[in-house]
C-alpha cells in the first residue's frame, strides 16, 4: 500500500470518526461522506484512494459501532497506522477488511501529507518523503485472508463454500 499521509491525535473515538447522526444508514458511499467530518469538514472530499491514516494512541475508542470502519475503508483510505488501537475497534477494523497496523515510532515522525508505503505482511513501513524506514508488527496471514476476502463475513462464506 502506498498513499498520502493524513494525521490524527490521540483518542480519536468512533463518535469523531462517524457522527452518530449520520448512523441511520449502513450505506458504505453514504457514511464515507461524513467520515472524519467534525474534526476535519473537508476530509471526505480530499481524501484519495490509497490514502494512509495515522494516529496516535487509542485509535478508534468509544462505542463498538462497525461504521466507523467502514467509513473510513468507504473513503478508499486502504490503511491505518497508530500507536495503538481500541481492541473492538481493531477487531471491526479487521472485520470489514480495513488493514490496521499498530507502530508508535511512525506516528512520532510521519507528518501529514508525507507519502508512505506499508507492507502489512512483513511490517516494514517506508516514508518515502523522509527516506525513513519504520519496522511494526506484521499482520498475521489468516488476517490477510480476511481483508483479501473482503471482511470477516466473505471470509467465512468462502470457507463453508470450499468445504
Amino acid at each position: 500500500m502506498k498513499g498520502r499521509c493524513w494525521k490524527f491525535g490521540a483518542d480519536i473515538n468512533t463518535d469523531l470518526i462517524i457522527p452518530g447522526r449520520y448512523l441511520n444508514t449502513t450505506d458504505p458511499k453514504e457514511l464515507a461522506k461524513h467520515c472524519m467530518e467534525d474534526i476535519d469538514s473537508d476530509f471526505a472530499s480530499k481524501v484519495k484512494n490509497s490514502d494512509i491514516i495515522v494516529a496516535d494512541k487509542n485509535f478508534g475508542c468509544g462505542s463498538s459501532r462497525e461504521h466507523a470502519p467502514i467509513a473510513i475503508k468507504a473513503t478508499g483510505v486502504s490503511c491505518i497506522i497508530a500507536k495503538s488501537f481500541a481492541r473492538i475497534f481493531y477487531r471491526n477494523a479487521f472485520n470489514v477488511g480495513l488493514p490496521i497496523i499498530i507502530c508508535p515510532e511512525a506516528f512520532e515522525d510521519i507528518d501529514e501529507g508525507d507519502e508512505v508505503e506499508v507492507n502489512t505482511h512483513t511490517g516494514k513501513i517506508i516514508n518515502l518523503s523522509k527516506e525513513k524506514i519504520y519496522k511494526a508488527e506484521p499482520i498475521p496471514p489468516f488476517m490477510h485472508d480476511i481483508i483479501a476476502h473482503g471482511g470477516l463475513m466473505h471470509y467465512v462464506m468462502a470457507r463453508k463454500k470450499n468445504k
